[in-house]
């Protein structure tokens, strides 16, 4: 077998064993669970789901926005999810301005209220543009969440729920996000907007 070739059975068992685990971890089941819940209780009340994280994190962001926003599996009315980095000319300046640590902080300040929703992702927990805006949501009441690798890193002690993928691999704790966060979509979407007819 080629290199290649082990490099992508390896990546795939090392997937298989992580998925496996979480599985069979209860514990982690109910913290989905419960973000799940926030969300659906945010969007009951009017309120707003905001995403934010840095490269792959805020790409996955961005596209866990789009489910929401946009639609998941079927038709029905848009739902607001935004990812914070889409304005590029905000971001540039107030990282000009200030410092890219402020990115996020000063745009949870603007928009974020009581009882929205803050997804944060970062696999080290510790990104500080990430960190200072769950500080932030968390002045501002809102429920703030990590989406992190094992360790939680800072925001283990800041977010209200605690998305922990048991992994120290960046790709794969990524690859576990996106499930999850597409399983939050699915649930939320059929939570929200109940299909009546299949």
């Amino acid at each position: 077998m080629n290199r290649a070739a082990q490099t992508i059975r390896d990546n795939l068992q090392t997937s298989l064993h992580l998925r496996q685990r979480l599985l069979e971890d209860d514990a982690t089941t109910e913290t989905v669970t419960r973000i799940t819940q926030a969300i659906i209780d945010c969007y009951a009340s009017d309120g707003k789901v905001f995403f934010c994280g840095n490269g792959g994190s805020a790409a996955d962001a961005q596209h866990l926005a789009a489910e929401l926003s946009g639609r998941y599996y079927y038709d029905r009315p848009p739902l607001f999810a935004e990812a914070l980095h889409v304005n590029t000319s905000y971001i540039t300046a107030v990282a000009n301005d200030y410092s890219f640590a402020e990115i996020y902080s000063r745009w949870v300040t603007a928009i974020g209220r009581k009882g929205d929703v803050l997804i944060a992702m970062s696999t080290s927990g510790n990104s500080e543009n990430v960190v200072r805006a769950v500080k932030k949501g968390n002045e501002n009441g809102m429920v703030t969440v990590g989406f992190t690798g094992e360790s939680g890193g800072k925001l283990a002690g800041l977010c209200d729920h605690l998305l922990a993928i048991p992994s120290t691999d960046t790709p794969r704790i990524q690859e576990l996000h996106m499930l999850y966060g597409h399983t939050i979509c699915e649930i939320v979407e059929r939570a929200v907007f109940p299909k009546t007819t299949d």
